[in-house]
């Protein structure tokens, strides 16, 4: 995170308070970098990596990687080809069991962690850099072991699971978002359309939600500002392969009646009315007869006032969690409208790594080890715990850069839309500042308001808005 000059201490002393307030770990311990070491440093007789043995030579594979410019966790590579009507992707994904085994510290200190977090001013790992950044990323600068999953999509969009098995492979390059030629990777769009397709007529819900950024802007008062992006085209397509590759791991794992899934409720009743006063609010047409998901696709994200309401629709939607199989009950991911699986982050979730684990196993028509097991069954409390604690370190940080953007304007008086009435909660119109602002009576959703900043303390993390006549 880079800012200017004069927001630097506000905002390093209240990302400070934040990591301690939620109890943040701020290096490995010796040990478990030690054994990190050790572990990829290890060599057979030849001067081979131990990961090579057992594994089949997938080099030959033209994958490459599609993230944003400047990551350097690369969990996923990819290749598609052409087999008669089907297109197959070849989907490598990170293989961490060569460097953090059972029972070892490394994997006792992720199961501290739970998650990547990026939101603090340097990202906190989940593994050892020399593990997630270096060692098992996909950066194309050598071999990697990998697990490979392979899925077929007919030209209906139909999904079929092709294979699972441990290869050792070579990215031949790294694609950024910002950058990348979508028409220039083969069957990559193509791919993606068939995927829509099928998203279509399961009738589910494309997340692409806008998201709050942190944008450096050193005319802006306090040197940063947030606003609201919309996903690029090519972040849109490169979730489409890992959608498939998670939908067909969750068939083919609810198939054997064992698994870790990502479920989903739909949106409650009382949520459903709370959404059409919103979109009516907003002067967004919803027909009676139109349901939520039909709405969503014909709007556009890019759109400001189509943005506020893809947000209130993220809010609306039950709360994402994981489950183990249940019998006799479908995992299901409303969102998704279907059953879904968590396997395509294995360096930035630590549920993903054992998925793919029980999913490759199975495929092999191994029965799964009782530590495999065991370990599945402990994480929807660690990872509930973990997430949680990311989110809610996600919060105390925007809420910070609010108070640090909005520091130096004390008493400026903007424009603010309602988005909550009942709550009194406000957008600011010139930036993407969420508020509740004091005095705010007989207004309904959608109005536009002016609202005066009397408070904001990067210290507490709290801005104060007041509604003015």
């Amino acid at each position: 995170m880079k800012v200017a000059e004069k927001a630097k201490v506000a905002l390093e002393l209240g990302l400070n308070e934040i990591k301690e307030q939620f109890d943040v770990p701020d290096a490995f311990p010796t040990e478990v970098l030690s054994i990190a070491e050790s572990r990829i440093e290890a060599r057979d007789e030849s001067g081979q990596p131990l990961w090579v043995q057992q594994r089949r030579d997938a080099t030959d594979i033209p994958f490459v990687t599609l993230d944003p410019a400047t990551s350097t966790d690369l969990d996923q590579a990819f290749a598609i080809r052409e087999e008669g009507n089907q297109l197959v992707l070849d989907y490598a994904l990170a293989d961490l069991s060569p460097f953090v085994p059972f029972d070892c510290v490394i994997e006792r200190e992720a199961w501290k962690r739970g998650v990547t977090i990026y939101s603090l001013s340097e990202k906190v790992p989940l593994y050892p850099r020399s593990i997630s950044q270096v060692a098992a990323s996909l950066l194309p600068d050598g071999n990697r072991p990998a697990i490979l999953v392979s899925v077929a999509v007919d030209p209906d969009g139909r999904i079929e699971l092709r294979g699972i098995e441990s290869v050792y492979c070579r990215s031949r390059a790294k694609l950024a978002y910002d950058r990348v030629d979508l028409s220039k990777i083969p069957f990559l769009e193509e791919f993606a359309n068939r995927i829509w397709i099928d998203e279509e007529k399961r009738g589910a819900i494309r997340l692409e939600f806008p998201q709050q950024e942190i944008v450096e802007d050193p005319q802006a008062p306090g040197g940063v500002r947030l606003e609201l992006r919309a996903r690029l085209k090519s972040e849109v397509v490169n979730s489409s392969m890992s959608l498939a590759v998670n939908m067909a791991i969750g068939e083919f794992l609810n198939r054997h009646k064992v698994g870790l899934f990502r479920v989903m409720d739909e949106p409650t009743p009382r949520a459903m009315e709370q959404l059409r006063r919103e979109a009516h609010a907003l002067q967004i047409g919803w027909k009676g007869s139109e349901t939520l998901r039909e709405l969503q696709r014909r709007l556009d994200p890019s759109n400001a006032v189509h943005q506020r309401f893809l947000m209130e629709v993220r809010r609306a939607g039950g709360r994402a969690s994981y489950a183990l199989y249940q019998e006799g009950k479908r995992p299901w991911h409303a969102a998704i409208a279907g059953t879904y699986a968590h396997v395509t982050a294995p360096m930035r979730r630590l549920a993903d790594r054992y998925v793919l684990d029980l999913a490759k196993t199975l495929y092999q028509q191994v029965a799964p080890s009782q530590p495999l097991l065991n370990r599945l069954s402990e994480l929807p409390e660690t990872m509930l715990r973990c997430e949680g604690r990311a989110a809610n370190i996600d919060r105390c940080v925007i809420d910070l850069l609010e108070a640090v953007s909005l520091q130096h304007r004390i008493g400026d008086i903007l424009e603010a839309e309602v988005i909550d009435a009942e709550a009194g909660i406000v957008q600011t119109i010139d930036s993407a500042i969420r508020s509740r602002a004091m005095k705010l009576d007989k207004v309904v959703n959608g109005q536009i308001v002016r609202v005066r900043i009397d408070a904001a303390d990067p210290a507490t993390r709290k801005v104060r808005l007041t509604a003015i006549s």
